[in-house]
């Protein structure tokens, strides 16, 4: 995607007004918020009619022009949101709120709601997508990367789906959190990293254990880290096209599942590269449906990590002339007691659009005592808040 010159989108920021050239044409960017739940629902009901969000969103302003006594829809809780429409389309949308005497807030949930009961959920999706691939990636340790990629895998075998959670941070933490600590060592034994760099002689899914408590249905596998990890930005620079190493690994394996997610590694080397290549959005597959979800904390070195792993991640979709999507942020270990500049840091981040803020999720006991003992945070406290909250999460990815 090629960006307008940096201080002109820079000024149409400032006055409300960004835009891009795109395959559908030049758009400009309307920012206002949105509710979690009407978020997930258009997104999952968009996907199921085979349309990107920012399309259905399109539609949905255009049939909520032409209705008459639209019913007020509570937005209690409504987050920053961000679409992007036609040249002029913001400015018309917020002139018809004005003309009905609404908010800009009210004017776009009525809109989508309108959209969601003219559309239901068909049968089956209208469209073939491949396997749902998620990174959960934050450079900065100790955010929460092994807790959120865990616990959204297992929310989302608990509910049925088939998943696969790579742990591909050297280090292993979830490989050991899960049980399966013994793994990294054994000898003679082939890894991830053998698969990618093309040494190895076996088939990658004997590398594959299954975590098998009975809520996920044997549904839900490992693939443990190894200790060649900490080696593998090295082996990684011998590699022809590099960045392509973790998807010729991992394509043998993509049919069996419906969602892959990664617990990315706390670095921005090649290793970084190769996971976001991985989940990059690939010919014919909608928008926002795989990509990235960063946890973060809300202080300033969060802030400053997050900027740094865009920029890699921009820079690979520049270079490499792909499409990586950001899925969202997760504010972790949130604690409103620790002071005055922690809620102004959280609130920075809320105000975020693009990527929104996927949840907020407060800094409880039931995770740490779950990796602990080394147990599933499903299984260890199913009814617990930290338990919900990854369910929340499962919902946002459109599976």
């Amino acid at each position: 995607m090629s960006w307008l010159p940096s201080q002109h989108a820079a000024h149409l920021v400032k006055f409300g007004r960004m835009s891009i050239p795109s395959p559908r044409g030049e758009r400009e960017k309307l920012i206002t918020a949105l509710t979690p739940k009407l978020r997930r629902h258009l997104k999952i009901r968009a996907f199921e009619h085979g349309m990107d969000i920012q399309d259905a969103t399109e539609h949905a302003i255009k049939a909520w022009y032409e209705a008459d006594d639209v019913p007020e829809v509570d937005t209690e809780g409504a987050k920053t949101w961000g679409t992007f429409l036609p040249v002029g389309g913001p400015d018309e949308f917020k002139a018809a709120c004005s003309e009905r005497g609404i908010t800009y807030v009210q004017g776009l949930a009525q809109a989508l709601t309108l959209w969601l009961d003219n559309h239901p959920s068909p049968t089956t999706p209208l469209v073939s997508q491949p396997v749902v691939r998620v990174i959960v990636a934050n450079q900065k340790g100790g955010v929460g990367k092994t807790f959120i990629s865990s616990g959204i895998a297992q929310a989302l075998a608990e509910a049925g789906h088939r998943v696969l959670i790579i742990d591909y941070d050297p280090q292993g933490h979830l490989t050991a959190e899960l049980g399966f600590e013994d793994l990294m060592y054994e000898d003679d034994v082939e890894t991830l990293m053998m698969h990618m760099d093309g040494t190895a002689k076996g088939d990658i899914h004997d590398l594959l254990v299954a975590l098998d408590q009975e809520r996920f249905g044997e549904r839900l596998h490992l693939l443990p880290a190894s200790d060649d990890a900490f080696l593998r930005d090295v082996a990684l620079s011998k590699v022809s096209f590099s960045e392509a190493a973790l998807e010729r690994a991992l394509e043998p394996l993509e049919e069996d599942y419906d969602v892959i997610i990664i617990d990315g590694p706390p670095s921005l080397g090649l290793n970084m590269d190769t996971a976001l290549y991985y989940v990059r959005r690939r010919e014919g597959e909608l928008a926002d449906r795989s990509g990235v979800i960063t946890p973060v904390w809300a202080n300033k070195a969060s802030h400053r990590a997050f900027r740094l792993l865009k920029s890699q991640k921009d820079d690979l979709c520049t270079k490499g002339r792909i499409q990586v999507d950001y899925l969202g942020l997760i504010i972790n270990a949130y604690d409103s007691r620790r002071g005055k500049l922690v809620k102004e840091n959280k609130d920075e981040w809320e105000k975020s659009s693009s990527p929104p803020v996927l949840a907020v999720i407060g800094d409880l006991k039931e995770g740490r005592e779950a990796a602990d003992g080394e147990i599933p945070l499903l299984e260890y406290a199913p009814d617990s808040e930290h338990a919900q909250a990854m369910r929340d999460l499962a919902k946002e990815l459109a599976v």
